[in-house]
């Protein structure tokens, strides 16, 4: 009873921020959807999803989402081989550079890609521009490196001893793949694709910004029937749909992680150099570096081009507010706001998603704690089945009214941006907790430590790079959310991607040049962040 009561009030604190701007403003989404003029009417959701618009819009989001997948898959598991499995000189700073998109900000990517491909851009030739397949390609670069890093993971840690044992009887590279190495690479496969799939289905500003008229997801059409058109009850309905979706595929994703794999073993052996018979690694990787780079490559070289000739003017224009007033404050001015946001997220979900990582990791010792930390540990994850656009609509909508009126808290952004980052400062932690011998805790409690000092003697030497490693994933998050901080920015104090938005928004080539230059400095920023968590080698993405 008395590590219940320990565990309960260890968990008093996150339960009453889950509860405040999670769970309520979840409700209240709910709500508007489900009650109508203040009756219950679960028909005005099955009303919204009869509307044809409505149908073409769920329909793009599935079918796109499993294009997507699909192609991150077969992409990524032939480059995670060869990136994981196979030695050659600037292995470790392609692994960098590849995972970078993964945290690019969505808006950035958007409009990479409509420089590279739009009437003026190098592949405008193509007929690209505002096609579902610019849509798909745009998916494929955020999240092939989510395939390459987890099943780059799970196929570094393979154990090679069954694999060599069925060719030293005959069996051919291929059967050996087909046979033995592709059954205990599966469970990290589906769960990869699975996750894929998830942020695929909720993307926002790559569709937002490549979709143009003709093309829109879930995520798109709560935000423009929120922000355009006002119908709330619509825009909740989707979200309680779109809700249901998710959480479903959670809890499949959950399981397919949870089954134990007996044939991971962490290999010491030295990887052999790239040899021919690599070449669907190598061909898997040459066709992501080409899809990673041309749009970035097409971004940098139009930001430094003003009309027919190289300049630098529209990083200098990023001092003013654009050509007709097109923003209300610089974007230099933007970039601070982004970046004292991004701090304050990152402390608020380090802070909380540590807390919550001891609750979940700590092993149980009676089955009445392993049911409380497992039901913890759900809660606590339920901010990853929902989207940062329904999360920022339900603060929209109920964050409004004494005593939680949050409206005007220059805070509010800060707390959307930390619960989307949460479940993933979490899953970088928890299982670095729970690998540490809690022996050694039990050795220095009876050394007489107490809790705390246990923690910082035990705990945090194994830690301190994990640690950095979530704040630095954190970091770069928050400064590229876009879908919960697009209904919660104000005009006047606007972060990086909302600006972007704008700029892209207003005609004249100097606002388009602006929105290219202020991409490029955002997407560095992003990029710094990323290669310096990169080097700390610690598997965050892999987590999920």
């Amino acid at each position: 009873m008395r590590r219940l009561f320990v565990l309960a009030g260890l968990a008093a604190v996150p339960l009453a921020v889950l509860g405040v701007f999670f769970l309520l403003p979840i409700s209240g989404m709910l709500a508007e959807g489900l009650w109508a003029d203040g009756t219950f009417d679960p028909g005005a959701v099955l009303e919204v999803l009869a509307r044809p618009r409505v149908q073409r819009v769920i329909w793009f989001t599935v079918w796109s989402s499993v294009l997507a997948t699909a192609c991150a898959v077969l992409l990524g598991v032939p480059a995670a081989h060869l990136l994981h499995r196979r030695r050659f000189r600037g292995r470790a700073a392609l692994r960098a550079l590849l995972l970078v998109p993964f945290v690019l900000p969505t808006v950035v990517v958007g409009v990479a890609f409509r420089e590279l491909i739009g009437e003026a851009g190098p592949l405008g030739f193509l007929g690209f521009d505002g096609s579902a397949g610019a849509i798909v390609a745009g998916l494929v670069f955020f999240n092939v490196a989510v395939v390459i890093r987890a099943v780059g993971a799970a196929w570094e840690s393979l154990d090679t001893r069954p694999a060599e044992a069925a060719a030293s009887l005959g069996a051919s590279p291929a059967h050996v793949f087909r046979t033995v190495t592709l059954p205990a690479l599966r469970p990290a496969i589906v769960s990869a694709a699975s996750v894929v799939f998830l942020f695929c289905a909720t993307a926002f500003g790559v569709v937002l910004t490549l979709g143009g008229l003709r093309y829109s997801s879930v995520e798109t059409e709560i935000y423009l029937l929120t922000t355009n058109l006002l119908d709330l009850q619509a825009a909740a309905a989707l979200s309680i749909v779109q809700l249901l979706a998710i959480t479903a595929l959670l809890v499949v994703t959950t399981r397919l992680r949870s089954v134990p794999d007996p044939t991971l073993a962490r290999s010491v052996a030295r990887h052999p150099r790239v040899s021919r018979g690599d070449w669907p690694g190598l061909l898997a990787t040459s066709v992501v570096v080409v899809l990673v780079g041309l749009p970035i490559a097409a971004l940098v070289t139009g930001s430094l081009q003003v009309g027919d000739h190289w300049s630098l003017e529209n990083y200098r224009a990023l001092t003013t507010e654009g050509s007709r007033q097109a923003l209300l404050v610089p974007v230099t001015q933007a970039l601070v706001t982004s970046l004292r946001t991004a701090v304050d997220a990152t402390w608020m979900s380090l802070s909380l998603g540590l807390l919550i990582a001891v609750i979940v990791s700590r092993r149980s010792r009676t089955r009445a704690e392993r049911r409380a930390r497992g039901l913890l540990d759900g809660l606590f994850m339920l901010p990853l089945g929902v989207s940062a656009v329904t999360l920022g609509f339900g603060f929209l909508i109920t964050l409004d009214e004494p005593p939680l009126d949050f409206r005007d808290s220059l805070l509010l952004v800060p707390i959307a941006q930390a619960l989307v980052a949460l479940p993933l400062v979490v899953r970088t932690l928890a299982p670095v907790l729970g690998g540490i011998d809690d022996r050694q805790r039990q050795a220095a409690a009876s050394l007489g430590a107490g809790p705390l000092r246990t923690f910082v003697t035990v705990d945090l030497p194994v830690m301190w790079k994990p640690l950095l490693a979530a704040a630095g994933f954190a970091f770069a998050v928050s400064l590229g959310e876009f879908g919960a901080t697009s209904f919660l920015a104000r005009d006047d104090n606007p972060t990086m991607p909302i600006v972007i938005f704008h700029l892209i928004g207003h005609p004249g080539a100097m606002n388009y040049g602006m929105a290219l230059a202020a991409s490029v400095v955002l997407a560095a920023t992003t990029a710094v962040v990323m290669l310096l968590v990169e080097r700390l080698r610690v598997p965050s993405v892999g987590a999920f």
